[in-house]
């Protein structure tokens, strides 16, 4: 099959071409997917994206009036899919449900750690050479309260090592038949009301779009302290500003942006014009960005790689198609 990869980072090829074990003939490409950069996959069956990749109905229609018959996301997520654009068009979509949930997990509870014992002040510090300590009054997670939303594999994964802890883990689902496995479930009230850690895990859609806001922020322990390893939109970005001012949030990790697209896994360094709203979370004191990295493990690589081309060729056993 005739493959085209979209916004190939130097990091992902060693993993893609050893999955694709010279299988498929297989175009990597670092331009995202876009209504301009469309064109490149004229003559391809198979378009392979991620979450920055413009997926909306304008270019899926491009896609398929070239003859593209699959798009498959190098992720968990869709939201970045119009997935019903792409069934009006008869375009197959594959995601990849789940992959080393423990990167993301990890990512999520080093953000905490980090923010717990003021981490990045500490270094910075020490770099100038400066060892004093009075700035630098962390807390225990053991006995903590930590509340997760979302219980999916990644969800799951995350109350492992904060159980691991000592904490007390409780945890709120969309999906009231998701499986708890031990861990206490309880509704969102209550998990805002009771967490002294907040840890964001669920898919992004229409009814988890926004779901923390200026309401929800208020239901919280003052001081509380927020992770998002998700997806950005899942909080109100505007609304957070306001709330880590006032100090109801009193720490804050992120490895996702409500307006994460066209910026992140890109240098912006130099730019004049810089996203004043992420200008100010930055330069929080109690604040930790990273750049949408949860997924970068070399074994997180390997199985979205591999997962991605089976879904491949799964397709191409099931519908008869040739290389």
């Amino acid at each position: 099959m005739h493959l085209i990869v979209y916004s190939v980072s130097s990091f992902e090829i060693e993993y893609l071409e050893s999955a694709n074990s010279m299988k498929h003939e297989i175009i990597l490409k670092s331009q995202p997917l876009g209504l301009e950069s469309a064109g490149l996959a004229k003559g391809a069956e198979a378009v392979i994206i991620f979450t920055s990749d413009d997926a909306s109905e304008p270019v899926i229609n491009a896609l398929a009036d070239m003859g593209v018959k699959y798009i498959l996301t190098r992720s968990s997520g869709t939201d970045h899919i119009d997935l019903k654009a792409a069934e009006k068009r008869g375009i197959k979509v594959a995601n990849v449900p789940s992959y080393s949930p423990q990167a993301i997990a990890e990512q999520a509870v080093m953000l905490a750690l980090a923010l717990s014992r003021k981490l990045i002040d500490t270094s910075r510090l020490v770099q100038d050479y400066n060892f004093t300590i009075e700035k630098h009054v962390g807390f225990n997670f053991f006995g903590k309260t930590v509340g997760l939303i979302g219980l999916g594999s990644i969800g799951k994964a995350t109350a492992a090592i904060f159980k691991g802890l000592g904490c007390r883990v409780i945890a709120f689902d969309i999906n009231e038949k998701m499986v708890m496995d031990a861990i206490e479930r309880v509704s969102l009230e209550i998990l805002l009301e009771q967490s002294d850690i907040i840890s964001l895990h669920a898919p992004l859609n229409e009814s988890t779009r926004y779901l923390i806001n200026q309401e929800t922020m208020s239901q919280m322990k003052d001081g509380v302290m927020l992770l998002n390893t998700s997806r950005g939109a899942l909080i109100k970005s505007e609304d957070l500003l306001a709330k880590l001012e006032n100090g109801k949030i009193g720490y804050l990790g992120l490895d996702v942006y409500e307006f994460e697209k066209g910026l992140f896994f890109e240098d912006h360094s130099d730019d004049i014009d810089k996203d004043k709203l992420l200008q100010k979370l930055i330069n929080h004191k109690n604040v930790i960005i990273t750049p949408h990295q949860g997924f970068l493990t070399r074994e997180a690589l390997q199985e979205i790689a591999q997962i991605t081309m089976n879904n491949i060729n799964a397709w191409e056993k099931e519908f008869g198609q040739t290389s």
